[in-house]
């Protein structure tokens, strides 16, 4: 990456504000990720019905301003017109439809903060848009690269098969979003990434303090998210393989998910090729979808 990118963010709302410029804008912080710099941003309109939108949005258009001198504009547009790539992060997933249409036809690379859409039918017309206008894309939860898990996946023998995984971490739900699609993402990300698309039915069983999503792959394969809203807030997995089973601690590497992710978003941003499958982000988007269906009637859900 020899050439610095000039960055547009749009979607001024999260705490992802912060830790992208921590990581990007300051070369000093012991993570940094090169390749880009945030240099102009639009902090976008709060969802009204959702506090942590409308709450937010002020600081991080001034921490943004003032403390890594970014220029805020005035709209999406003028973000996509004056940069190389931009970082559509608004923390409300239903606005990203709206605002990356917006924007697509600037044709410049575009990372979407999760989740992607909240339904499956705006996630398709994302891509469909991407595909016409020729637009690189790339959409994650940063859990998708935790450090520790990308260790044990990459240094695993190629003899020991993934057979299944058991997944687990914080699943609040936020009223103003359908059900997984707030912090249920996380934990179904880390699942994929393990498993891979592929997934043909699930079943959720609920209660006040917990979630279980329980998902059968084509080949048999199980993959099970275990969401509690009491208890620890860690993330992780225990990997079941032909050999071993591994168990992955998300939070144990020093290393903040957000570089792991930024990396590749980098990546992706300077060679226009993502490395996610975007079927594998449509799958996990449909996997949502189904399993607050099956949370709400009971039922096995076929995706």
């Amino acid at each position: 990456m020899s050439k610095t990118l000039k960055l547009g963010m749009i979607g001024l709302d999260t705490s992802h504000v912060s830790a992208f410029a921590a990581l990007l804008n300051d070369p000093d912080h012991p993570y940094h990720v090169a390749g880009g710099r945030i240099e102009v941003a639009y902090p976008g309109i709060p969802s009204q019905d959702f506090e942590l939108s409308y709450s937010r949005i002020g600081k991080y258009t001034e921490e943004l301003s003032g403390k890594y001198g970014v220029a805020i504009l005035e709209s999406a547009e003028a973000v996509a017109e004056q940069s190389d790539a931009v970082l559509l992060v608004s923390v409300d997933g239903r606005v990203h439809l709206d605002l990356f249409k917006r924007i697509v036809s600037f044709g410049k690379p575009v990372f979407i903060d999760k989740p992607l859409a909240v339904s499956s039918r705006e996630a398709e017309e994302i891509f469909a848009l991407a595909r016409q206008y020729k637009v690189p894309l790339m959409s994650c939860s940063s859990l998708r690269y935790a450090e520790a898990l990308t260790e044990e996946l990459s240094g695993a023998k190629d003899d020991d098969k993934i057979l299944g995984a058991d997944c687990y971490g914080p699943m609040t739900i936020e009223s103003a979003l359908p059900d997984f699609f707030w912090y249920g993402i996380h934990s179904v990300e880390i699942l994929y990434r393990i498993m891979g698309k592929g997934c043909v039915s699930l079943s959720v069983t609920t209660n006040e303090d917990y979630d279980v999503i329980t998902g059968t792959w084509e080949d048999g394969r199980i993959g099970v998210v275990r969401g509690n809203r009491k208890g620890n807030n860690q993330f992780g997995a225990l990997i079941h393989r032909s050999k071993t089973n591994r168990l992955v601690e998300a939070g144990a590497h020093p290393k903040p998910t957000y570089a792991g992710m930024l990396e590749r978003i980098m990546s992706m941003f300077h060679s226009g090729q993502s490395d996610i499958d975007p079927a594998e982000t449509l799958e996990i988007i449909r996997f949502l979808e189904c399993a607050n269906q099956s949370r709400r009637s009971g039922a096995t859900v076929k995706l």
